[in-house]
Parts: structure tokens; sequence; C-alpha cells
């Protein structure tokens, strides 16, 4: 699956209206931000990628803009409850809201889906050809849906990856033992040098056989032995999906940055600086002040 590189010169990931958030009567500058949710956690399917928000917008001088970092799903126990995997915390600047990542699905179920979110979580194995797994819902314009399972193929019948920010998750491959893998994200130059966010968690397997990798992105990486790999922090990753009966991997945290050109105009997060741009990056929840 191919990576999306998002070139800041040119056409962002969706155009979204101007952020607002408190008052001020100052003067506007132009910004280019970066929301990304926080991944949603794994069952046996794959978690699902917090969902991306890349844009440019107006910030309001002697306005706050509230900054929230969405944190990643729990993983959980593969077949331990039925549903889906806990679904990733939401991230805000301002009016942007990038929505988490969907649960991966579990394997105890009769229709085990993945959960819906930014990118939606992957569909978990069924252990029965009687059964289809369906993959969880994207959200339009931040992410893709999780991979799917149609269990008519025969056994084993593995989980799917979740999706991700630049691909849908990979189905499963039935009949193989063999794991769906979690979906790309995207490749993004915003902090000044190339960074990979919202990669969902590859699937995991019922029996000993190969988990699905997961996304470029920060995805974790399905297990066909054992409990899956929790998504990278600060990248909005999914969990990857578990050996039946072991545990999911749990999400990556989101992250929230915001790039103008020229010198410090706000203040909040980690303050830097590239190429003549200066760069405000939130790992944890604040303000970003104009």
């Amino acid at each position: 699956m191919a990576i999306s590189t998002i070139d800041l010169t040119k056409a962002v990931v969706n155009v979204l209206p101007v952020a607002n958030g408190g008052t001020g009567n100052g003067s506007l500058y132009s910004t280019v931000i970066l929301v990304v949710g926080g991944g949603g956690g794994a069952k046996s399917g794959g978690g699902g990628a917090g969902g991306v928000i890349q844009t440019t917008t107006n910030f309001t001088s002697g306005t706050s803009y509230t900054v929230t970092i969405g944190a990643g799903g729990a993983g959980l126990s593969s077949n331990g409850s039925t549903g889906y995997g806990n679904t990733g915390g939401n991230s805000v600047l301002g009016s942007f809201t990038a929505i988490g990542g969907g649960g991966g699905g579990n394997s105890a179920d009769a229709n085990p889906p993945g959960g819906p979110g930014g990118s939606g979580g992957g569909g978990g194995g069924t252990g029965s050809a009687s059964y289809a797994t369906v993959g969880g819902a994207g959200t339009a314009g931040q992410g893709f849906n999780g991979g799917s399972n149609n269990a008519l193929s025969g056994a084993p019948y593995p989980s799917a990856g979740g999706g991700g920010a630049g691909n849908p998750g990979g189905n499963a491959f039935l009949g193989q033992n063999s794991a769906g893998n979690g979906g790309n994200g995207i490749a993004s130059y915003i902090s000044g040098t190339i960074g990979y966010y919202g990669g969902g968690g590859g699937g995991g397997t019922p029996t000993s056989g190969t988990g699905g990798s997961g996304g470029t992105g920060g995805g974790g990486a399905g297990s066909g032995s054992g409990n899956g790999t929790s998504g990278t922090a600060n990248t909005g990753g999914g969990g990857g999906g578990a050996l039946n009966g072991a545990t999911g991997g749990s999400g990556g945290s989101g992250i929230v940055i915001v790039s103008y050109p020229g010198s410090q105009r706000g203040t909040g997060g980690t303050v830097t600086t590239s190429g003549g741009n200066t760069i405000h990056t939130f790992t944890s929840s604040g303000t970003y002040t104009a």
C-alpha cells in the first residue's frame, strides 16, 4: 500500500473552516495545522488509527485555542468479552476535532465487527464459516475503513487489520492463518522533517500463525503467538491484534502541531524552528495562544 505524502505547498488532506475559540480582536495570520486522534485499542482485529486532519487555517492574535490530545484506546482480551475494543480519544485544536480510532473486533463474537472511528477497527476472526466479519467505518476526510474477513473460505479465520489515515485495513487471508495488515498512514513534513501518522494495527490469529504488520505511521503489529503490539505514542497508531485468548495492543496517543512562517507569534507546546518556520508541538493537552 502506498504512503500518502503531504506537500504543504499544495493541496492538503482536507480543507476545513477557519478555526475558532475564545475571543480576540487582533490580526489574522495563516498557519498549517496537524491534528491526530488517539489510536484504537485491539482485541483480535487490529485497532483503527486515529483520524488525521492536516490543513491551513487562520488564527487571530490575542485568542486562545484549546488543545486536547486524545489517549490511545486500551487493548483488551481477544475473546474475553463481546464487542469491539476501546475507541481512541479525540484530539482537538479550536474547532478542529480528529476522531479517535475504532477498536478491533473480538474473536469470541459470532459476528465480530470492528468499531467505527477516525479509521475503523479491523474485523475479528469468527471461528466459523457461518458468519461474516465487517471492518469498522472510518470518518470521511480523516481515515479509512478497517479490513474484513468473509469467513467463507474455511478455517482458521484470522482477523483483519485496522484502517489507516492513508489506506483501508487489510482483509484477512482466509484459510492460511495469516492476518490482515494495518492500513498505512500519511507522511507529513509539518515538523520540519518527515514524520508518519495514522497507521492501523495489524490483525491477530486464532491459533499460532502470522500476525498482520502494523501500518506505517505508528500501527502496532498483530500477533500469531501472543499479545499484540501497542501503537506508537503521538502518532495515533492503532494497536495490534492478539492471538486468540491473549491481549490486544493499545492504541498510540495523538498529537497536535501548529506551523507558520517567520518568528514566533504564539505560545504553547514545545516550540522549535525549521526552514524559516516556527513550530508548536503538543504531546499533552494545553492551550495555543495566538
